[in-house]
């Protein structure tokens, strides 16, 4: 279990690259990285500059070329596949700047769907319930994502990201597709769950207004951090 005192997550001078000989891109190089229980992190930086492939090697989506990572205490690196599923499921949950909902599914079982595998259905479907009447869709969970506007969608992705209860929410431009009055609100819904539910928040994001709420960020540049307060 991991201790007050700890790092929640952790990459240590972690390098990420692509391309072969003399095309290769470092797209994260040499960065390292601690999040704390509870933090509240903006990654921001200019398109292009690794905000997303850090938060997809922090999240255990993606693997080092070198360095090391670590998920609540234990070194992510040599893990198996379906253990490195089972720790992102048991400590992490995503939000997507294009939301990645299932067309063909209800709002309430697209907030499921991540658990339906391993808990008992009722359970399950009475937890995204409350989630989605936390975030103002009690009207709205038998929609399909077509039915719903974006600012509704983005709703939708942020309860499932929470179905879990996670320790750790990763979020990649979640207000990018959103018109400016739309993000505000889904910001503050997110921040509100935040501050209820204590789970750290790492935000790579290029809206100034959402990095200014956060407690600290860090900048990228070319793979590189440049800075960090």
């Amino acid at each position: 279990m991991i201790q007050p005192d700890q790092p929640l997550a952790q990459l240590t001078d972690v390098v990420r690259q692509f391309g072969t000989g003399a095309t290769v891109i470092r797209a994260i190089d040499g960065v390292s990285l601690a999040v704390g229980p509870g933090e509240r992190i903006a990654v921001v930086g200019p398109s292009g500059a690794g905000k997303s492939t850090l938060l997809s090697l922090l999240g255990l989506i993606d693997r080092v070329d070198e360095g090391e990572v670590r998920l609540s205490g234990e070194a992510a690196n040599d893990l198996s596949e379906d253990a490195r599923a089972d720790l992102r499921r048991e400590h992490i949950g995503f939000v997507f700047q294009l939301f990645h909902l299932i067309p063909a599914l209800s709002a309430l079982e697209n907030v499921a769907v991540p658990l339906l595998p391993y808990a008992k259905r009722g359970p399950v479907l009475e937890r995204a319930e409350g989630l989605l009447l936390d975030l103002g869709l009690g009207e709205r969970l038998r929609n399909r994502p077509g039915e719903l506007s974006g600012g509704e969608q983005q709703r939708v992705g942020i309860a499932r990201a929470l179905i879990g209860q996670p320790d750790l929410v990763l979020a990649d431009e979640p207000t990018g597709n959103l018109d400016s009055r739309t993000a505000g609100q889904v910001v503050d819904l997110l921040l509100g769950l935040q501050e209820r539910d204590g789970f750290a928040l790492v935000v790579a994001t290029h809206d100034e207004r959402l990095a200014d709420r956060l407690d600290s960020r860090v900048t990228l540049l070319d793979g590189r951090l440049v800075n960090g307060a």
